[in-house]
């Protein structure tokens, strides 16, 4: 598999994760632990069934137990860290400060062997970052408050918890793919013990519910982990890490399109930094 490819794969992810708010809304009133729990008991058993399909299931007793215990962790902890932190502050200010994995990745990936950050890569993140914070920010509010740092702090870990599992991932460049499977097993086994110790059971109460419960487990917390487990493995990481920004555009598009949300000079300034960055950032890794 080329490079180019690889990247391509690994976009899809972010194409899967645009979904995400939509998906997530039409499964209200599920809790947050819940949902985690029934996406990843979808998402997992779904790439336990292509592994099958496949007839690679001899792979996953090959891989250790390392590896199965930093994916399970980088799944789980980013998930649990992101919804503590939405529940301790404003989700506004908190998801922006989340949101900073995608220019975190393309920074840290400077680190890893082979790799070398660009002057492109660098304004491109930092243009694309300007339009992601613009998207969620809606251009203004009332800023950050002293009382919401415990929730601004968990989303700063949160961006550091995915960022440093995608970065990591390129060292595991030897486990397959399919090992995802498993990661998403075991978040979701830690998901439903988490739930009962800490959350009401509120299930799905329609089927817009289920319907939207499934289709996150198929895609945003499923199919994407496995197509961007591919991508940061054996892609451009640094382009992929810039333009993961298209999610929190593509994720407004989607919401203004379904009526959830309204069309504003925000999203049109936004979508000109978000594109213009992931232009300079492509630039500097193809003049690589």
């Amino acid at each position: 598999m080329t490079r180019t490819r690889a990247t391509a794969i690994g976009f899809v992810a972010v194409l899967l994760w645009a979904l995400l708010a939509l998906l997530t809304v039409g499964s209200a009133p599920v809790p947050p632990l819940l949902l985690n729990a029934l996406c990843f008991t979808v998402g997992g058993a779904l790439g336990l069934i292509w592994v099958m399909a496949t007839g690679n299931l001899s792979q996953l007793r090959s891989v250790g137990w390392r590896v199965y215990a930093f994916g399970t962790l980088g799944l789980f902890g980013y998930h649990a860290l992101y919804f503590s932190a939405l529940r301790l502050a404003p989700a506004a200010e908190a998801g922006l400060i989340a949101y900073l994995w995608p220019l975190l990745i393309v920074l840290f990936s400077g680190l890893l062997p082979g790799e070398r950050l660009r002057r492109g890569h660098l304004v491109g993140a930092g243009l694309a970052f300007s339009g992601a914070a613009l998207i969620i920010t809606g251009g203004g509010g009332p800023g950050f408050q002293t009382q919401f740092l415990p929730g601004y702090g968990l989303a700063m870990l949160c961006a550091l918890t995915w960022s440093g599992y995608s970065v990591l991932s390129r060292r595991l460049g030897n486990a397959p793919t399919s090992s995802v499977a498993i990661f998403c097993l075991a978040t979701a086994a830690a998901s439903w013990a988490l739930h009962f110790m800490v959350e009401e059971t509120v299930w799905p109460r329609d089927t817009l519910g289920w319907a939207s419960t499934l289709a996150l487990g198929l895609g945003p917390v499923g199919l994407a982990f496995y197509v961007w487990d591919i991508g940061v493995k054996r892609g451009d990481i640094q382009l992929l890490g810039t333009s993961s920004y298209a999610a929190p555009l593509l994720s407004t598009l989607v919401l203004v399109i379904s009526g959830i949300a309204a069309p504003s000079w925000v999203l049109a300034i936004s979508a000109l930094l978000i594109t213009g960055g992931a232009l300079l950032a492509a630039r500097a890794s193809f003049a690589a």
